[in-house]
C-alpha cells in the first residue's frame, strides 16, 4: 500500500480591505491540501527549536511534490486541533526527492 499522508486545512489569508489607519484585514479561507505527512520531532529537535526560536516545536509537516500554497506563518488543522507553522519552509529539489514529499513545514501548538 505504501506511505500515504492526511488531509489538512491550511488557512489561506485574503486580504479583504484596509482599517481606518490603512493597515491591512484579512481573513481566513480554509482549504484542504491532501497527502500531507505528519512527523513527531525527536526531543533533540524540540529543545533545540525551543532555544534557538523560543517556539516549542509540535510536529513536522512533509508537504506534497507540486504544492504551491504559502505555508509561512499560516494556521493549520488536524487531528481536530489547529497549529501554527513557523519560521521558513524548507524545500528540497523535486528531481532529487525519491518519494512524493519534497517540502517540511514545522508547527506549533495553537490556541
Amino acid at each position: 500500500m505504501g506511505i500515504r499522508g492526511i488531509d489538512v486545512i491550511l488557512y489561506e489569508k485574503k486580504e479583504m480591505g484596509t482599517d481606518d489607519f490603512g493597515a491591512p484585514i484579512y481573513e481566513e479561507i480554509p482549504e484542504v491540501v491532501s497527502d500531507v505527512l505528519i512527523g513527531e520531532p525527536s526531543s533533540t529537535e524540540v529543545l533545540d527549536t525551543l532555544n534557538i526560536t523560543g517556539k516549542r516545536l509540535q510536529y513536522t509537516l512533509a508537504i506534497p511534490k507540486g504544492d504551491t500554497h504559502d505555508w509561512h506563518e499560516r494556521t493549520v488543522e488536524f487531528f481536530g486541533r489547529k497549529f501554527r507553522t513557523f519560521g521558513e519552509p524548507t524545500e528540497g529539489i523535486e528531481d532529487m526527492i525519491p518519494l512524493r514529499w519534497n517540502k517540511k513545514v514545522t508547527v506549533e501548538k495553537y490556541g
